[in-house]
């Protein structure tokens, strides 16, 4: 006998929610399962939310880190995408409710907020192995010109995790599930849906939405940052969430700061600094933990190990299987590592290195402005480092004594930080009230939050890695080589002061205040802008960085400079316990 299919959606659910305290009061409490979180405390979800999650598809997401290859440096960053999705479903609920609450003409239903739960609890349904070094570098590698991303998997297995196991839900609901998590209202042809609900789970207006919300305390909480200024004020005082007790419910700043005003979502005013820790604290995350240079190498480490046990395994076309793809996790390394086969010989020993930290090395780095990104990427090259080095090293018998150098011992990585939006200022993007103005919206002046705001909020980060430390010297040579004949960029014609024109005065003008132009927040240069980068031109030179210089024949690692030498003075010895020997005194005006 067939079992019977959960319904995960009931008949009155399109009525509109309502709530008489901080619980939905509707269900029994034995109904109700409790997931203790490390960020959230108790979180508590119902049985159509617990179906979800009671499946092989979303307990798949037990076995892939979070950070990926950040572990290997923060053994602390140890947490996966398991509870960073208990977390973003438990947020998505939480602001679908407040607004619910807060604002009833709204008629926001219980439809509505459970499939924003469900969307915030399968948004990361379809990460592979290591998240974002599966399909931001393996994937483009092993299918070349594919546009594969993990988005894709994640409605793969929502579909399967429907299917295979015998849940109900009307398609119309699937489809808008899957809008949600893209973001995207555009795909819900079928019913108009209430277009602020999909900037809860994935804002792309702002990127302001409960994933961002979730994975920055997560993160920090998890490798312990809370030491830093920025962080410590973003996260143990509470800047993003301010939790307060009230029926053991934690209440969350910048979600109970939200409003819906002309469709969407608003914030505030008095959150904006908030705000905007917010947005910096994702571009420091990303500068010095994402992007750590032996995170960044390890991460090309796995994946020459994946691309060398692809022809033999392949598993890169899995992507489109969800029965294959539900298996693909971290264990894919274990699964590489204990075979035997002589075929992955080339795999294991790369793999191997990482277990005895004998990592790629990073040669040289260098911060490029946001707005010379494709030039980078197409100056730099392995293939153009390699041809440099050889032209400048030609005549050296030294240079090549450890083999030939090839442009498969380089690797170029360019990393892309910034705020959120690009090389754009996210507050541009966000629309504040006022207890004043509850009901009317608009985006902020400078002064209305800040003048110490930067100029700029995007860069490039430029490293140039080997995996031979043999070539490390040579590799910077020849990457320094290119860097010398790198054209200067143009000056920014924003940047140039703005003709005036001379006009004689009027006679018998009265003399008056002229308004002040309204300048967007991004244009804006603080005086530490202009210390560090100049009063009209932020664009740094392409001079070489001297504190990575090594000679040309460097090899190896340089001595720490914390490590003291003896300068030549044996240590005195201490005699033995009971030798008999009179201890050794001391010279007069030693110390």
């Amino acid at each position: 006998m067939a079992a019977s299919r959960l319904k995960l959606m009931h008949s009155d659910d399109e009525q509109e929610f309502q709530s008489q305290g901080d619980q939905d009061t509707s269900l029994p409490m034995d109904r109700i399962r409790r997931f203790k979180d490390s960020v959230h405390d108790y979180i508590p979800f119902g049985p159509e939310i617990c179906a979800i999650i009671d499946t092989p598809q979303f307990q798949r997401l037990r076995n892939i880190k979070q950070l990926g290859t950040s572990y290997y440096v923060w053994p602390g960053a140890a947490h996966n995408r398991f509870e960073h999705c208990l977390g973003v479903a438990y947020l998505s609920h939480c602001m679908a409710e407040h607004l619910q609450k807060c604002q009833p003409e709204l008629k926001i239903t219980r439809r509505d907020i459970k499939c924003v739960t469900m969307a915030g609890l399968c948004h990361d349904l379809g990460h592979g192995p290591w998240s974002h070094v599966w399909d931001g570098l393996f994937i483009p590698k092993a299918l070349p010109g594919t546009a594969w991303q993990h988005e894709d998997a994640s409605e793969m297995m929502f579909d399967m995790l429907i299917k295979e196991n015998n849940l109900d839900i009307p398609e119309h609901d699937v489809t808008f599930i899957k809008a949600l998590i893209a973001g995207n209202p555009s795909r819900c042809r079928d019913r108009q849906e209430k277009q602020f609900l999909f900037e809860i789970v994935a804002n792309k207006r702002n990127g302001l939405d409960v994933d961002k919300f979730d994975y920055i305390a997560r993160d920090t909480h998890a490798m312990d940052l809370r030491g830093n200024l920025s962080l410590t004020r973003c996260v143990a005082r509470c800047e993003i969430y301010t939790m307060e007790l009230k029926g053991a419910v934690m209440r969350l700043r910048l979600i109970h700061s939200a409003r819906v005003i002309d469709d969407e979502i608003c914030f505030d005013i008095k959150d904006a600094n908030q705000i905007y820790e917010l947005c910096y604290t994702r571009f420091s995350l990303h500068k010095r933990i994402y992007n750590h240079k032996t995170a960044k190498a390890i991460e090309y480490m796995i994946v020459d190990a994946l691309l060398a046990a692809e022809p033999h395994m392949k598993f890169a076309s899995d992507i489109t299987n969800p029965q294959k793809y539900l298996y693909l996790t971290d264990d894919l390394r274990a699964r590489i590592e204990a075979s035997e086969s002589p075929e992955l010989e080339k795999a294991r020993s790369i793999l191997g290195r990482i277990h005895k930290r004998d990592l790629y090395k990073c040669v040289d780095y260098k911060v490029f402005p946001w707005s010379r990104k494709d030039i980078c990427e197409e100056y730099f090259t392995p293939e153009k480092i390699v041809q440099a080095a050889l032209a400048d090293n030609g005549d050296d018998p030294d240079a090549f004594e450890h083999g030939e150098l090839t442009a498969d011992h380089v690797i170029v990585d360019l990393a892309k930080m910034h705020y959120g939006m690009k090389d754009k200022n996210p507050l541009d993007y966000v629309k504040f009230y006022s207890k004043q103005h509850p009901n009317t919206s608009e985006r902020a002046n400078l002064d209305d939050i800040s003048l110490l705001m930067p100029s700029v909020f995007g860069e490039v980060l430029l490293r140039i890695y080997t995996k031979e430390k043999e070539f490390h010297g040579l590799v910077q040579a020849g990457y320094r080589t290119l860097l010398a004949q790198m054209p200067e960029p143009l000056p920014d014609p924003l940047d140039s002061p703005e003709p005036r024109e001379l006009t004689p005065p009027l006679e018998f003008q009265v003399p008056s205040t002229p308004p002040m132009r309204k300048r967007p927040l991004s244009r804006v240069q603080s005086a530490g802008a202009r210390f560090f980068s100049g009063e009209s031109d932020i664009t740094p030179s392409l001079s070489q960085n001297s504190f990575t210089s090594v000679p040309k024949n460097y090899t190896g690692r340089p001595q720490s400079p914390t490590h003291k030498k003896s300068n030549g003075q044996k240590r005195e010895r201490e005699p033995e316990v009971g030798s008999g020997s009179p201890p050794l005194k001391k010279k007069r005006g030693a110390h």
